[in-house]
């Protein structure tokens, strides 16, 4: 029995060591992210679209935004750089 003890105590030991570096290593990750500056800067972006054209609807690809426009002429998908704010494509819809 007296193993056994000697077991738990060094099981438990153990345990609250873990415990120990695992809330420094979270004190040190939050710390980190609240000190560090953000990993991306607003971009502005300005459509050459003709006058009336609107937003319809946005959605996020794999590394671009496709924003539906209508008005001003044949409706149509511009194709978004969201990193940079650079046009890459656009998508004429017919009726």
């Amino acid at each position: 029995m007296g193993n056994g003890m000697r077991a738990l105590k060094i099981l438990t030991i153990a345990m609250g060591v873990l415990i120990l570096a695992g809330t420094a290593v979270i004190i040190g990750v939050i710390f980190h992210r609240a000190t560090s500056p953000a990993s991306s800067a607003p971009v502005d972006l300005a459509l050459d679209q003709p006058a009336g054209s609107r937003i319809v609807s946005i959605a996020a690809t794999q590394d671009r935004l496709a924003l539906q426009l209508q008005g001003g002429g044949a409706d149509r998908v511009v194709l978004v750089d969201p990193r940079t704010g650079a046009v890459t494509g656009q998508i004429a819809l017919s009726r």
